[in-house]
């Protein structure tokens, strides 16, 4: 099986097939409460006409459950649905570059490599990132004796995911455990929307069934915890704060008491945001690490960045400065739909080693999607490995139909 066309059985689904799976699947309380408000403003998500085999089929029994089968085809098509929409500005910015390249350059030589280090390096990739996947490019076109540029076409895509996975398949996994409390340390600079991320993943957790608090630590911006307690209020989960300008190790000895005194799973602890100040900054979440570390064995157990996937290169530039202030575990990469220049996923794993856990895709409380490589690839060329299963399946139809005939002389 190709690979296009095994992210295109994966991933892809039917309108008619996501409203059986919508209407089955029963909602909680919270779902209804908080869906009751929310309107949306993306555009319909286009999906293709064609209906994957088993999705039509899943079985529903009177309880509304259906098989583990079924149900992980179901989240794997709900989650390419997902990114393909979320990614639309990246993805006409990828595919069009891209078939503009294939087209200008039919055959693979240095000036179609040249051009396309120019094209990646353009759309955020980084020059890094992108000398490392046009090298193994070169290589796979020689091994394979691949001369003309459309038949390179998958295997820069499939080079894309490999490039991501590295030596880790699994870095996107969370570290979360049952039967512990969880603590997550959100970092990141004033402006990326760390306050947002951090009520979605509360009501993300909350909805998985987690009991769910958060500690408003950002007491140095003003406003910053009453944002989060607009957000506790929203996904109804419990902030613990104090004072603005009080201490923020104090705030998370506070909430890690008030969690394990309430038996809950998973504890979101935010951080101030000013990374003019380095010093200060690496001597304030130095302290709250220590302070959480006390109370709680090995935590916290994730320390999460947010980084806002707009800003290109400089998210890049954030990334590293954290990275040396504090051992960050993954990256949340917000508003991922507001850019043409989705690459920089790719940049910061390939040249910093550190995960993507969650990206934003839209501004709807279930559009923080856990990050993976696949749906991430599919989101940014799935109208092309659609079409190009599409011409295959004709050309296979074809030759199916010209064996028969000859057959039947």
């Amino acid at each position: 099986m190709s690979f296009f066309k095994r992210l295109k059985d994966k991933f892809t689904t039917t309108k008619k097939d996501e409203e059986q799976v919508q209407s089955n699947l029963p909602k909680t309380e919270d779902q209804q409460s908080l869906s009751e408000p929310q309107q949306s403003n993306e555009a319909e998500v286009e999906v293709p006409k064609k209906k994957p085999r088993k999705l039509s089929e899943a079985d529903f029994d009177d309880d509304g459950l259906i098989s583990i089968e079924d149900f992980e085809e179901i989240e794997a098509q709900k989650m390419g649905a997902k990114f393909k929409a979320g990614l639309e500005k990246s993805r006409q910015n990828f595919q069009e570059q891209l078939n503009n390249l294939i087209a200008r350059y039919r055959k693979v030589d240095e000036d179609f490599f040249e051009a396309l280090e120019e094209m990646l390096i353009t759309a955020d990739v980084g020059f890094n990132t992108v000398m490392t996947l046009t090298e193994e490019l070169r290589s796979e076109a020689q091994r394979r004796n691949i001369q003309d540029t459309e038949d390179l076409r998958e295997v820069i895509v499939e080079k894309i995911v490999e490039i991501y996975h590295q030596e880790d398949d699994n870095s996107e996994a969370m570290n979360l455990e049952d039967g512990r409390l969880n603590v997550i340390l959100m970092v990141g600079v004033n402006g990326v929307g760390k306050t947002t991320t951090i009520g979605k993943l509360a009501y993300r957790y909350k909805m998985e069934g987690k009991k769910v608090m958060l500690a408003a630590g950002d007491t140095f911006r003003a406003g910053a915890i009453e944002q989060l307690k607009v957000w506790g209020e929203r996904v109804g989960v419990e902030v613990i704060s104090q004072s603005e300008g009080s201490d923020p190790a104090a705030v998370m000895y506070d909430a890690i008491n008030a969690a394990k005194n309430k038996g809950i799973d998973i504890l979101i602890c935010d951080t101030a945001g000013r990374l003019q100040n380095k010093t200060n900054l690496m001597q304030e979440l130095e302290k709250v690490k220590r302070v959480i570390g006390r109370a709680v064995p090995e935590a916290p157990h994730e320390v999460l960045l947010c980084l806002d996937a707009t800003t290109g290169q400089n998210a890049l530039s954030q990334a590293r400065n954290f990275k040396d202030v504090t051992n960050v575990s993954g990256i949340v990469l917000t508003k991922l739909d507001g850019t043409a220049k989705g690459g920089i996923v790719l940049a910061i794993r390939n040249e910093l080693h550190i995960p993507v856990k969650y990206v934003g895709l839209g501004e709807q409380l279930d559009d923080l999607q856990p990050f993976n490589p696949e749906s991430y690839v599919y989101g940014l060329f799935a109208d092309m490995i659609e079409q190009n299963e599409e011409i295959d399946s004709v050309a296979d139809n074809f030759e199916q139909s010209e064996d028969n005939d000859h057959e039947s002389k």
